[in-house]
């Protein structure tokens, strides 16, 4: 009697994407506080509501080929988030942005849809400028408070990770950092370990005690991609 066979049975193998489209979006208003998994749940039933044609992993558990990079942290809201999806049968880029607007929760909004260039999004992205609204406070005193900041050659600051509490310097990412009427404009180099600009807030804290915002500061992250670290300017992924 001939044993019974112990091989598994080979999953379905899934062919390659015909086409790459890269996705830029914002996070507005309420959607800020979206957490990067809420918001992965809500694209993917997004691509399914407006009928892109995905191409699947191959494997036991296919998933849908979505690339993240960089996304923005929970509570911070977003003009310039980025993500590429692989399609298994092309498709129109600005079709394609017009369903996926319409099919995304109110305040996820899909700005631009393009064909996705050769090489990896993730190595376009070297830099984000960022806009700290900061109530209570004049342009004086957030003057005061950037330059007490930017006197420092290093910034130690700590932070939770999954890891446990890690201390890094916030100084050496900060690029540029200007007053506004009431908000900060900071241009930070994506550097590892990332930092954050409530992680330069927190620098900001230890270099000038006395700053102390009415309430809690509002981010929002208007631009992001290739830094020249020179001039301070930002070029969008793929222009």
């Amino acid at each position: 009697m001939a044993a019974p066979s112990t091989s598994r049975t080979q999953p379905e193998q899934h062919p390659p994407p015909v086409q790459w489209l890269r996705v830029k979006y914002a996070k507005r208003g309420r959607a800020r506080f979206t957490s990067h998994r809420d918001f992965g749940r809500a694209f993917e039933r997004a691509l399914r509501r407006a009928a892109v044609p995905m191409a699947y992993s191959s494997g036991f558990s296919p998933h849908p080929r979505i690339s993240y990079a960089n996304a923005a942290p929970t509570g911070a809201a977003s003009e310039a988030e980025y993500l590429e999806i692989g399609l298994a049968a092309a498709c129109d880029p600005d079709k394609v942005r017009g369903a996926l607007d319409e099919a995304l929760p109110l305040g996820l909004d899909v700005v631009e849809v393009v064909e996705a260039p050769p090489g990896a999004l993730a190595s376009e992205l070297t830099g984000s400028r960022w806009q700290v609204d900061v109530p209570g406070l004049s342009a004086a005193g957030l003057r005061t408070a950037a330059e007490a900041f930017l006197a420092n050659d290093v910034v130690p600051v700590h932070r939770m990770t999954k890891n446990g509490m890690r201390e890094f310097d916030a100084r050496a990412a900060v690029i540029a950092l200007d007053a506004e009427e009431a908000r900060l404009i900071v241009t930070l180099a994506h550097q590892t370990p990332l930092v954050r600009p409530d992680d330069v807030l927190a620098g900001i804290r230890v270099a000038n005690p006395a700053f102390a915002p009415a309430a809690a500061p509002i981010l929002t992250r208007m631009a992001q991609g290739r830094l020249d670290p020179e001039s301070g300017d930002i070029t969008e992924p793929g222009h």
